[in-house]
């Protein structure tokens, strides 16, 4: 009976183990191993296309996906879409953490808002993609930059790339946009020829053959000899005007002080912005091919007798960004384009067109104004800007009539039809695109040549004053007042060319410009 008693005293060998740490040990492996695996299997569950579609619902996206060379491509390889829109797997903390942020949002997209809602369009534009595709995930797969075949475009610049991609913070997707979803509106190379005029039935008997006379101070339509392109010019009266403002205004910067009165003489000025039309019509009889160099191309068009003016190069892609041309504004262009395009249209014309200067600019934008803007409002109204906006949506009711700015745009320029004109009857001087002015920019030029000022220019600095907004700009920034200036090395980052071309930017969209006349003085302009 003792015997028994002591057995039942001290646990058996199996009880030991089951109530013992490695039994504990075991089951704690057994589990973590099973999560790892549900974890894992859930995540190839969740990385597939067809996963991925289910939230993506919008149909064009798999569509130019299949008919991208991701996808539709002589080796027949397939890149799934985790394969560029995630950090690689290699970069394991990376690529996991990104897929929870985004799968979460996702849902929480598919869950409370309408997909019929989306600008898809928009969402497309290179400023939303670059932040969903990371360069190593391109590297990942893309390791040589110099692959058989490439051309010497492509080696100058992905040599570009190699030696500024951390320095410059260059994304292979700002040249390769096209590269994961097919788009027919976009080029990855240089230009050729002016886009849509190999199919455009060109009727020569509609060209001018005089550009229009003016003998009085009223609105007239320019023509352009040798093309079929006219375009209309408003007289703007001479005045006096407050230029700038207070910092009782909304969102007032400094360089906006201190106000001071401005006299103007009366000019002609665009009705809108420079169009493709009139852009293309320069483009195609000023064209070169680039071999020249630019300091050649400087003193032949600074020279006032030269009959033949060097015009811009072939640019890479299509300039206006697959939004269309024909009456939208042309856009991409350098001051220095700007400048040279006023030159040849002087020399079309017989008349003087050049930039206007900035207080020309705000003098025509104001249109006899005082406010912030040239129609009635109050632009914390209508500005994204400040906490309140986070649960209370900007009125759009006014402003939307007579703007082209980031809450209507939808992220492209806009026809000039699309909108109201100014109390001058000039169109878009706020907002479409920013505006090339003849000054150079100064933060203290109002402080500086007294309270009255008559025709001021500002003709030193390192950058050029653009005017306006566009089509980006939130309300607060497409104030009659609002200045702005020139990035010129800022926009050229991603060209790779060298030295780097004097009539295209290849990082800013939204710039253009339009023109003024100034009147001869025998019709008595006033």
């Amino acid at each position: 009976m003792a015997t028994n008693n002591n057995s039942n005293r001290y646990p058996s060998e199996k009880g030991r183990f089951f109530k013992g740490k490695t039994f504990i040990l075991l089951v704690g492996l057994l589990l973590g191993a099973g999560i790892m695996v549900a974890v894992y299997k859930t995540s190839v569950y969740f990385s597939s296309d067809e996963s991925c579609m289910m939230c993506h619902v919008h149909p064009h996206a798999e569509d130019s996906w299949k008919l991208s060379k991701h996808v539709n491509n002589g080796s027949g390889v397939k890149t799934h879409c985790v394969a560029c829109h995630l950090p690689p797997q290699s970069d394991t903390w990376n690529h996991y953490t990104a897929k929870a942020k985004l799968g979460l949002k996702d849902v929480w997209s598919f869950m409370t808002k309408d997909s019929a809602d989306f600008d898809w369009n928009t969402k497309s534009e290179l400023e939303h993609a670059v932040k969903y595709i990371p360069n190593e995930s391109c590297k990942e797969c893309h390791q040589n930059l110099f692959p058989e075949g490439i051309n010497q475009d492509g080696i100058t610049a992905h040599l570009y790339y190699d030696e500024n991609e951390k320095k410059l913070d260059l994304q292979c997707i700002s040249c390769h946009l096209d590269a994961g979803h097919y788009n027919p509106d976009y080029k990855h190379g240089k230009l050729t020829g002016i886009p849509g005029a190999a199919t455009a039935t060109v009727d020569t008997s509609l060209y001018f053959k005089t550009a229009t006379p003016v003998t009085s101070f009223t609105d007239y339509t320019e023509q352009i000899p040798g093309t079929a392109v006219a375009f209309k010019m408003v007289a703007i009266p001479g005045g006096t005007f407050k230029m700038g403002s207070t910092d009782k205004e909304p969102f007032h910067k400094a360089d906006e002080a201190p106000v001071r009165n401005v006299t103007i003489s009366p000019f002609f000025m665009a009705e809108v912005e420079v169009t493709w039309d009139q852009y293309w019509a320069f483009y195609g009889q000023t064209m070169s091919e680039g071999r020249t160099p630019p300091e050649t191309v400087y003193a032949n068009n600074s020279n006032p007798d030269v009959d033949a003016i060097s015009g811009p190069t072939p640019p890479f892609g299509f300039p206006d960004q697959g939004w269309g041309a024909g009456d939208r504004p042309a856009i991409t262009m350098t001051h220095y384009a700007a400048e040279t395009f006023c030159q040849w249209l002087s020399k079309q014309t017989g008349k003087k067109y050049r930039l206007p200067t900035e207080a020309e600019w705000e003098y025509a934008a104001r249109g006899g104004t005082e406010t912030p803007y040239f129609f009635t409002g109050n632009p914390k109204d209508f500005s994204d800007q400040g906490f309140w906006r986070k649960f209370f949506d900007a009125k759009t009711d006014s402003i939307s009539s007579f703007v082209i700015y980031a809450k209507n745009s939808k992220n492209r320029t806009q026809e000039p039809g699309e909108v109201k004109a100014n109390p001058f009857g000039l169109k878009n001087m706020l907002g479409n695109v920013m505006e090339y002015c003849a000054d150079k920019y100064d933060p203290k030029a109002y402080s500086k040549g007294g309270d009255n000022v008559t025709n001021p220019l500002i003709t030193e600095g390192e950058e050029w004053v653009v005017r306006g907004g566009n089509y980006t700009s939130d309300a607060a920034d497409v104030r009659s007042a609002a200045r702005d200036y020139t990035k010129h090395d800022a926009w050229l980052k991603t060209d790779p060319q060298q030295p780097k071309s004097i009539w295209w930017y290849s990082d800013i969209r939204g710039i253009g410009f339009r023109v003024v006349c100034e009147p001869d003085p025998a019709i008595g302009a006033k």
